[in-house]
């Protein structure tokens, strides 16, 4: 009994079908084991963020830079956003956060995370080594959050910053020092420990044309049995408000 074309051309169609519905399948399974390890990621970051807001002071670290609604501000090594996604609400829709950071992953994620908060005024930007990429005369104030001891070559970042930054804009710069006995160390090694002197940190950015407006070298001290998320250790962790000239 010979086949019908109907039904010599159902064969191959019956083939297409189940093979699409694998693929299908696939696409599902993979959807949704890359949407449980976003959520798993999102809960572990709030977690970390949670312990950063005990010890990090992020209130009094962005009071300096004194925004309001409608201004403009930048973080300069952004990382996932912790900062940024505090900016955000500070600043308000008619405001814009610049989020800065040289690798691309954790923009990504940061994009993500603006986008589920509805924060259309934060802005993901790829800078580079030598160059945040930034507007010139177009900042209120930028943040540099425990990023300025990363910085290759913070002679070359900190002319563009103070070129981004309007006359009278401020720049808050938090990082770690040297801890009890390392006050001495050579900058090689302090590069390495990733702590930068609260002096020597002053030192280049008024070379590079900024005003002091204060620093606190105590600004956050901590023991190892205190702490938790971004670690803090034994080093303290000073604070540098600076500002673009009139």
């Amino acid at each position: 009994m010979t086949s019908s074309p109907e039904q010599k051309n159902a064969k191959p169609r019956y083939r297409v079908r189940i093979f699409l519905f694998f693929v299908c399948a696939l696409i599902v399974v993979f959807a949704l084991d890359a949407g449980s390890q976003t959520i798993r990621t999102f809960e572990r970051v709030n977690i970390v963020e949670r312990s950063r807001d005990r010890w990090q002071r992020p209130g009094d670290i962005l009071a300096p830079l004194n925004l309001k609604e409608g201004s403009t501000v930048a973080e300069i090594g952004s990382g996932d956003g912790y900062f940024s996604l505090k900016l955000a609400p500070m600043v308000g829709k008619s405001g814009s956060v610049f989020a800065v950071d040289v690798l691309k992953e954790p923009l990504a994620f940061l994009w993500i995370r603006a986008a589920v908060k509805h924060f259309s005024q934060l802005h993901v930007i790829l800078g580079d080594q030598e160059d945040p990429h930034l507007s010139r005369q177009g900042l209120d104030g930028v943040l540099i959050a425990n990023s300025y001891h990363e910085f290759k070559n913070p002679k070359e970042v900190m002319g563009h910053v103070l070129q981004a930054l309007r006359p009278g804009g401020r720049l808050v710069i938090v990082d770690r020092g040297p801890g009890p006995g390392r006050e001495a160390l050579g900058s090689a090694e302090a590069e390495r420990l990733h702590e930068r002197s609260p002096e020597a940190v002053e030192n280049e950015l008024v070379v590079a044309g900024f005003e002091v407006v204060n620093r606190q070298d105590g600004f956050i001290f901590m023991s190892p049995l205190e702490h938790a998320g971004d670690r803090p250790e034994l080093r303290p962790w000073w604070m540098i408000v600076m500002r673009r000239p009139y």
